[in-house]
């Protein structure tokens, strides 16, 4: 199993739990190797291990799979969960957000996931036939892909791309080489994240974005890494591709409007 980011608190659980049923993990970073020494000493190095990668390079991507090779423990790969990406703070709507903002967002969130994607693809047709039986790649989308947000378009647009995109052509590509491969997209609200943390701590803010959300809290880590463990296993999911998982309490939409407004 490869998880990008993986030291993301959105599928640290999920891969604790994965390693805990048997699964081993390869965990990549960018820039910081160090929020991964726990997994790695938790369970040791027979069931994780670190790989750095730029996945917004085409060549970097294909190292970090090439590292593979050699170590049966850590692959093929067999599942891969998509997961890296960045949320720019700011807010700035199309008419004054610059190229590079854009370019940036699209490079780092979207053609870093393509880059993954095709390689993972081409190393899985060169797998044994056994060991494509459980492929699987699982994107992470968010409601902003789903309804859009303001100020954050460029965001919102790499997000749409992975949850419809992607996931609905990939699901018809990847059986032609694993006859059983599926992909799935997970698609989180709010949650309580070191990404999300300066933003949260608005009550105001908070309470908008709640508005419209039934169960009105905010989802915890843990929230997601359950469903990335449930659509990643064969066994509970196996007949299940091609869908977007909304992990998001209801979510009905966005509150564009207050009384102020009218």
């Amino acid at each position: 199993m490869l998880v990008p980011d993986g030291s993301r608190i959105t599928v640290y659980p999920s891969s604790c739990y994965l390693i805990e049923h048997g699964a081993k993990v390869t965990a990549h970073y960018n820039t910081n190797i160090s929020p991964l020494y726990d997994l790695i000493e938790a369970f040791g190095s027979a069931s994780v291990r670190a790989v750095h990668a730029d996945l917004t390079n085409e060549s970097s991507v294909f190292h970090m799979f090439s590292q593979h090779e050699g170590q049966p423990d850590f692959g093929p790969v067999q599942i891969v969960v998509i997961n890296h990406g960045i949320w720019p703070t700011a807010d700035e709507p199309i008419a004054v957000m610059s190229l590079d903002r854009w370019n940036h967002t699209i490079n780092t969130n979207l053609t870093s996931s393509f880059l993954v994607a095709r390689e993972y693809l081409k190393q899985l047709s060169l797998a044994p036939e056994e060991l494509r039986a459980k492929a699987n790649i699982v994107f992470i989308g968010s409601t902003a892909g789903k309804y859009g947000e303001a100020g954050h378009a460029d965001y919102a647009a790499t997000k749409s791309a992975m949850m419809y995109g992607l996931t609905l052509s990939l699901k018809n590509e990847i059986v032609k080489i694993a006859p059983k491969g599926r992909v799935n997209c997970i698609a989180p609200g709010w949650v309580k994240t070191p990404m999300a943390e300066e933003t949260l701590r608005d009550t105001a803010f908070v309470q908008r974005a709640l508005a419209t959300t039934p169960l009105k809290k905010v989802a915890e880590a843990r929230d997601i890494a359950n469903q990335i463990a449930l659509i990643s296993s064969p066994t509970l999911s196996g007949h299940v591709s091609g869908q977007v998982l909304m992990v998001d309490g209801g979510m009905e939409g966005r509150l564009l409007n207050v009384p102020s407004d009218f």
